[in-house]
């Protein structure tokens, strides 16, 4: 099965099923020298991790294990890898799906491109949002790496459902972390929430729309003409299961608009071009120009509902009904968000590679401290303490 590697200089690798022994990534590309723990990756892991409220209740620890590319707690150069062993499996769930398949799920597709004998239904196998979990492993790596550039990346909810929330700071995005449902605020979260249960308590999800915000992005990242940056996030983003769709800056308002509205002021401030409005949302000719990066992704609602569905059983190829039982996201774009961040930071930490932003071969000892530094400040940002409704008063 082509396809589960992802980047150019910075290269991934996922493996692993849903309900198989074990999940995993390789990372290859990083250059040695760069402080790298467990710590590290179960820090952003944590804001991903299922069995919490308004997400699925399987209760998978996501604790990593690396066994790779790592020596006295720094990258060697060599691939580091990553593994999570599936611990909350219960196959029993997925009997039905062996033969009915599941209405706006991979189940069919899946049966047609590699043959029903060849399908791993249990959980989705392949398919399963649970291969997420190496992404934003590998997207913690990529967010520490980063820092050397003093870029930080943050998302949010900016809509669940047909709730919408105003446009958040930065500084809200990074706290949404600390939201059951990724909100920007109290006043969306309880909206949200309201949102996400009365579908639960009908049998049915809701979708999502995540906002992600890149603090001071290097300048010319992104390569003409095929490999824009723009192009290299769009792949990535609409490569997360649910996703369905992508936009940058005004994205599809820009089509409404005549020039005059789209277009953007030029200006010379503090030693540095400034677009004032930042319509682009930081990429012009698909290239970064050093304003922050702003996208936006499109999360369809969970497909695995409990309300019954029309389907076909493909031992007979007669109609069939389906209601789906097992433990499922009322919106799968609520653990989303940490998806997006991880493969928007995969994508920067590949182009910063590849422009020579980032060494590719070894980090220099003042580059290691700028790393720590900012890895430091970054988790105070978005700490609990630094988040509480106290510490907002304070501001």
């Amino acid at each position: 099965m082509p396809g589960n590697s992802f980047g150019e200089r910075l290269r991934i690798t996922t493996f692993g099923e849903s309900h198989g022994p074990y999940v995993g990534v390789v990372i290859d590309g990083l250059p040695a020298g760069l402080p790298l723990s467990k710590e590290d990756l179960e820090f952003e892991l944590q804001f991903r991790r299922p069995g919490r409220q308004y997400v699925t209740g399987r209760r998978e620890k996501d604790e990593p294990e690396i066994i790779s590319g790592i020596y006295e707690g720094r990258t060697t150069g060599a691939p580091v890898t990553v593994i999570f062993k599936n611990t909350d499996v219960i196959s029993s769930f997925y009997e039905e799906i062996h033969y009915k398949p599941r209405p706006g799920h991979a189940d069919l597709p899946y049966v047609l491109k590699y043959g029903f004998d060849n399908w791993d239904y249990r959980g989705g196998g392949r398919a399963s949002a649970r291969e997420t979990v190496a992404r934003v492993a590998a997207g913690a790596v990529a967010k520490k790496l980063l820092m050397m550039t003093g870029t930080w990346i943050a998302g949010y909810l900016t809509a669940i459902g047909k709730v919408d929330a105003e446009a958040a700071s930065f500084e809200e995005a990074l706290c949404s972390k600390y939201s059951p449902v990724r909100a920007p605020n109290k006043e969306a979260e309880g909206l949200y929430e309201e949102e996400v249960s009365t579908a639960f308590k009908e049998g049915d999800s809701v979708g999502g729309i995540a906002e992600i915000i890149v603090r001071n992005p290097p300048i010319g990242l992104g390569e003409p003409v095929f490999d824009k940056l723009k192009a290299d996030l769009a792949k990535a983003l609409l490569s997360i299961p649910a996703v369905v769709g992508f936009e940058y800056g005004l994205g599809f308002r820009a089509a409404r608009m005549r020039g005059s509205e789209a277009n953007d002021e030029i200006v010379y401030e503090g030693g540095r071009f400034r677009w004032r409005k930042n319509t682009a949302g930081g990429i012009l000719g698909g290239l970064s120009n050093g304003e922050d990066i702003v996208l936006r992704v499109a999360f369809k609602p969970t497909s695995s509902i409990r309300k019954p569905q029309r389907t076909v059983d493909l031992r007979t190829l007669q109609p069939a009904e389906l209601s789906v039982v097992g433990r499922h996201d009322p919106s799968v774009a609520i653990r989303g968000v940490a998806v997006a961040e991880s493969m928007t930071a995969l994508v920067l930490a590949d182009h910063a590679i590849r422009a020579g932003v980032i060494p590719s071969v070894r980090l220099e000892k003042d580059q290691v401290g700028r790393i720590e530094e900012e890895w430091k400040r970054y988790r105070s940002a978005c700490s609990p303490s630094a988040c509480s409704p106290s510490a907002e008063s304070q501001q």
